[in-house]
This record gives C-alpha cells, structure tokens and sequence, in this order.
C-alpha cells in the first residue's frame, strides 16, 4: 500500500517511521490537504491527514476519482471530514479513538495552573528584573467548583486530578460515569447548572452540529465574572466574538485554550516575520488574561508514539483486507 500523508511535521515523523515496521510506502507532504492539492495523492492507495485538513465533500469526491480508497486521520476527532460524503464514495475512514488522555488533560489543567498563578506575566516580569508581585495574585484551587463539560476518557482524567487539588467536581454528559461519581464525589448537572456554579469551566467534547459554540453570549451572561474557561477540545466550541465581548467588559475572568476556531492555516507554522491578519486572534491575544497555546496538548512521547502505532495499525488493516476496528463508519 502507498500512502502519502497531509501535513507532515517533523515532530511526528520519527514516530511514524518507528511504526511502520511492515510494507507501508510512506512518502510525506507539509502540504495540507486541499482542493488545489488534492491531485498530490493520485498513484496512491490510501491518504493519512491531520486535524488542519480539508476532506470535505469537494475534496473527497476529488480523491475518490484519482483512486483513495482510505483515510487514516492522525487524531481522535473528525469534523473535519464529511462522513456521508466518503461513505457515498466508498471511502473508509479510520481515526485514532484513544492516544493518551493524560496528555490532554494535564495540558489543561496546566492552563489553569498557569493562568491562576500568572506564571507567563511572572515569567515576563523577572526576565525584566520586576520582582514585585503585585500583579501576580491567584487563588486556591481548594473549594473550588470546577464543571468538566465532557466525562469521557479526558474528562474523567481531569476530574481525577482536580479531585487531588481538593476542587469540587460538577459534570455534564450525556451519559453518566458512575465511577466519577462514586470515586470523586463529580455531581451530575444540567449545563446552565455548570455555567452558572462554576469557578472553573473545563470542556472536553467533540465538536459537531449541537456543540459548536456552546460557549456563546447566553452561555457567557450565566458565568461568574471572574470564572476561568479553559477548552482543549476544538476551538469552534467557543464564539470567540462573543468571548472578546464578555473579556472586554471584564465579566469574565480567565480564558485557557489550545484551539482557536480560526486556527486553520496558522497553527502549526511559524509566522513570526509575516503579519496574522487575523483580527479575532490578534485581540484574543491582546488580554493578559488569556492563555492560547497551539494545539499542542497532545504533544507528549508517550502520545505521539501511541497516535503513530494506531494510524499506522489501521492502514496496515486496510492493506491485508482486514477489518480496521477503528473505522469510523
């Protein structure tokens, strides 16, 4: 099987030439998947993309006619890829369900810490030999009500944590974790209960039709003004019109995110000596009391290993005409 991989980094390479210890033709493209390229796939069997890549409809039925068969998408999420166009086509699509939850949710747990703690303003001050804290007061994270949107595999990773912290656990999903519940005394409630109740709000859910920008002006208006927001799951969970609204009035006191919504074409790339002309961002970035990192809380050994071994596990299924258990279809 010849497979070129979409949005080839040189982190992950290592990784994935680790993995591949059997027949897979492996040929790599910084390029991300696109209409215009497309056409780079044809003479291959199968393609391997990220969470920056476009397979939409257009896109698929462009890869359906020069031969694709297979994707393998190097994450867990996959509302990047129109999934009734590829089955239409006959395209399977495979995805790697669970890498390392503990990457994740330590990453977010690692934005309140720094947010609370004003370790970045810290880190600026003594740099400039400011040693005064004045600026630099947080809060115990003991007693505190902490509402985890999204009980599954980084979720309950969360919650376990927290739980070491002394916080107080609220949950929403829409299936219970009894483990949670009796473990870490997490109570179940409804979403305007979280929003309403919590110090901190934590969100770990897949983003589709009834997720996308959840947190949004109503959502906002029910929220402490001083509670912390931290998403790590996709950036179109958050308005981030209406979050700039809300941080502009001070009725919001901390956003953490590893995703942006806008975050195509500027994650991942060093645009250092070019101007972002991304206005929304730009004002994000302008408030002391947000934390964006980019997309980078799955980047640990331990994940990157696993995201490898999985993804190249599902296209070797494909290659023997076996079944690949991590199809999504």
């Amino acid at each position: 099987m010849k497979v070129l991989f979409y949005s080839s980094h040189t982190f992950e390479m290592k990784f994935i030439k680790k993995a591949n210890s059997q027949s897979i033709e492996i040929s790599y493209c910084e390029k991300s998947l696109s209409e215009k390229t497309a056409i780079l796939a044809k003479g291959f069997h199968a393609i391997s993309i990220f969470t920056s890549d476009d397979a939409s409809a257009e896109v698929l039925n462009k890869l359906s006619k020069i031969g694709i068969n297979y994707i393998a998408i190097r994450a867990s999420g996959y509302d990047n890829i129109d999934l009734n166009a590829a089955e239409r086509l006959g395209i399977k699509v495979a995805n790697v369900p669970k890498y390392s939850p503990n990457a994740i949710a330590e990453h977010a747990v690692a934005l309140m810490l720094v947010l609370n703690r004003k370790v970045s303003i810290a880190d600026k001050l003594v740099h400039q030999y400011n040693f005064k804290i004045d600026r630099l007061i947080g809060f115990d994270m003991s007693n505190k009500t902490v509402g985890i949107i999204g009980t599954g595999n980084i979720g309950s990773v969360v919650s376990r944590i927290l739980s070491g912290f002394g916080c107080n656990l609220i949950g929403f999903d829409i299936k219970k974790n009894k483990y949670l519940e009796n473990q870490f005394n997490l109570k179940y409630t409804s979403l305007e209960n979280i929003y309403k109740e919590s110090d901190i709000i934590s969100i770990h859910i897949p983003l589709n039709k009834e997720t996308k920008y959840i947190i949004n002006e109503d959502s906002l208006s029910l929220m402490k003004k001083e509670a912390m927001i931290i998403n790590t799951s996709r950036g179109a969970i958050v308005n981030t019109k209406d979050l700039i609204k809300y941080l502009q009035k001070g009725e919001i006191g901390y956003y953490g995110a590893d995703v942006y919504e806008n975050e195509k074409d500027i994650f991942f790339q060093d645009l250092s000596s070019k101007k972002i002309k991304d206005s929304l961002l730009i004002k994000l970035l302008s408030f002391e009391n947000v934390l964006i990192t980019p997309h980078q809380a799955f980047a640990t050994t331990e994940a990157l290993e696993k995201i490898a071994e999985i993804n190249i596990s599902n296209l070797q299924c494909w290659d023997k005409n076996q079944h690949c258990e991590n199809e999504i279809q």
